[in-house]
Order: structure tokens, then sequence, then C-alpha cells
């Protein structure tokens, strides 16, 4: 596993090993945490990009792959295009060749609903063109678009899982989706909260714990599909702030400036195909999941 040291990555490693597999993680720790690491696991610190990266999976030849392992800061990505296309494209190629000399039986890739732009569309399906208005967006699409073409032309069995706003137990607050995170860090420290725009924007958040199961499923469902994995449901940046008071118990102040550049006015996604593909739905409701986060900072 790639990005094993992360937030999402860590969690599916402590499951993986669970349920009986072998774990590898290869992790260069610029935003992961080794601490997060299962002491079951076989921890790499390697770069995705280098030769290294590849030599340890031609060496073990692992059945399944899951690439987690990205550039995942929007807001890095506007400022250092380079680096995000470095870690994200160049990266996912030299994973990908690695996977065709192991002969791997499954690729695994963690992306993102920021593909998509801002569609004007109240409920986005795998179908709706992608239009990212982020780097961060653009080189994540890049990735699953050479992973397709590596699966025609070489055979890589994968399964693309396109996530919406994940949140959870060791999220940090920077990054993809951590406003909660962010929000959450500054109620437990005292601080105001601040909001980019009038907070009418929506996000579709996920538990990371459903995220987990639906890359478990992936083990064995989806074969060379790209699938959502969220809730259908999204909700304001406000209500959050609303959601999150009843849970402190008390008022929180909140600031508002202009919006960013590169920031989604609204995303919700549609899950059917995840049900029907991968038999799979969430199973935390949001206030379950942001009382356990809370807890967890």
């Amino acid at each position: 596993m790639t990005g094993g040291a992360g937030f999402i990555g860590s969690h599916l490693v402590d499951n993986l090993l669970a349920i009986g597999f072998d774990v590898h993680v290869i992790d260069d720790l610029y935003s992961g945490y080794l601490s997060y690491v299962h002491p079951q696991a076989i921890f790499h610190k390697v770069d995705i990009r280098s030769k290294e990266c590849n030599e340890i999976i031609v060496s073990e030849k692992p059945d399944v792959v899951f690439h987690l392992a990205a550039q995942a800061d929007v807001q890095r990505s506007i400022n250092d295009p380079r680096f995000d296309a470095d870690v994200n494209i160049m990266g996912t190629v030299n994973l990908l060749e690695a996977c065709r000399a192991a002969s791997v039986k499954r690729l695994i890739f963690s992306s993102t609903s920021a593909v998509y732009g801002n569609l004007q569309s109240d409920l986005i399906s795998e179908e709706d063109p992608a239009a990212p208005i982020s780097y961060y967006g653009l080189s994540k699409w890049t990735a699953e678009a050479y992973i397709r073409i590596f699966s025609t032309m070489h055979g890589i069995p994968f399964t693309i899982l396109r996530y919406g706003n994940v949140y959870g137990p060791r999220q940090m607050p920077k990054g993809e989706g951590g406003v909660i995170a962010v929000f959450i860090q500054r109620i437990k420290d005292g601080l105001p909260l601040h909001i980019h725009g009038d907070g009418e924007q929506t996000r579709d958040f996920v538990f990371v714990k459903d995220v987990v199961q639906a890359n478990i499923s992936a083990i064995t469902f989806g074969h060379r599909e790209t699938i959502q994995i969220s809730t259908g449901h999204s909700i304001s940046i406000n209500n959050l702030v609303q959601m999150l008071k009843q849970i402190h118990g008390s008022d929180i102040e909140t600031t508002y400036s202009s919006a960013r550049d590169g920031d989604i006015s609204h995303s919700c996604l549609d899950c059917r195909k995840a049900y029907r593909d991968l038999q799979w739905q969430p199973q935390v409701d949001m206030i379950k999941g942001l009382i356990e986060t809370y807890n967890s900072i």
C-alpha cells in the first residue's frame, strides 16, 4: 500500500491486517506519520517516484496494490503545479510500471470528486464529464487515464474509487477535505472558525471507516470500473458548523472571507454504482462520525 502512513491509508492497513492480509506500507512520511502505521505492517520509507519503490513491488509481487499516496492539497497544487504533477502523475506511472513487472492482480486507486470541478449538477454520476478547476483535480484525473491505458495495453486489472470529502480520526487539519479536522482543532483550541465564501457551498462528507470498507470490497468487486464512494447527500459548511456547535455544547464564533481559487462550490455524488458493483454502502451517519472525530482530537 502506498500512503499507508496517512489518514485513510493507516485505517485501511489496520483493517487489512485484522482480516488476515500481510501488508507492506510504502510512504515517504511527507504527510504521513510513522506512529499511524500498525506495528504488524512492514514499513518502507520510500518515495513513490523512486526506483526503490518500483523494486520493492517487483520483489514482493503483491496480489493487490492500494495506491493512496498523493499530493492532496488543492492550494499546494495551485502554488506548485510541477510538484503536484510529479507526485500524482509520475508517481502513479512509476507504480504502474512496477505493477506490470510484478503481475499484480489488482490495483485499487484512490481518486477524488475534485476531477469534476464545478459541474452544475445536483447529483454527480460517474458518467458526468471531468472538468477539474485545480491542478490537483487535473493530476488525479490524468493519473486515472494512465491507469486505464496501462490496463488496456498491459492487462493490469484495476478499480478506481473517486471519494467525496473523507473525514474522521487521524485526519490532519490540511489537504483535500480537511475542513472538519480544521474546524474541530480550532474549536478545541478556543479559536474562531474561518469560512472561505458565504458558507453555502456544499460537500458530500463520507466517514473514513466507510471508505476503508469500500477499498476492501474493491479487492473482489468493481473490476476495471470507476466508482464513486460517498453518501449521496451533501450539507453546507454553515450546516456543518451548526452540527459542530451541537456536539461542542456551546456557541462557536465564525468569520467569513472571499472564496479561494480552486475551491469547488457544490459536490454531491451518486453512489448507486457502488451499491450495485461493489456491494457497498455507507454505514456511519454524519452526527455519529462527527462525534467520533471530535472525541479523537
